[in-house]
């Protein structure tokens, strides 16, 4: 029983600093979202952060890619 439940609190501490650390790095349309999700993780640990990964990310910018053209003659 100890162990599981060591188990399950890692884990909700790893789901919790991966979406902080998500947030963070993420650009958003709107400053004021990023401070949204940022009290909804701290009030809701874990329900928080699976809402984040599943709706958050549709509220961010699109990052720019990397895309180079090496087939192009110059």
């Amino acid at each position: 029983m100890t162990i599981l439940l060591i188990t399950l609190t890692v884990l909700t501490a790893i789901l919790w600093i991966w979406a902080l650390v998500d947030i963070s790095r993420s650009r958003f349309e709107n400053q004021s979202m990023k401070w949204l999700w940022i009290i909804l993780i701290f009030i809701f640990p874990i329900l928080g952060s699976l809402v984040y990964f599943q709706f958050g990310k549709k509220y961010t910018k699109d990052s720019k890619k990397f895309n180079p053209d090496f087939n192009k003659n110059s």
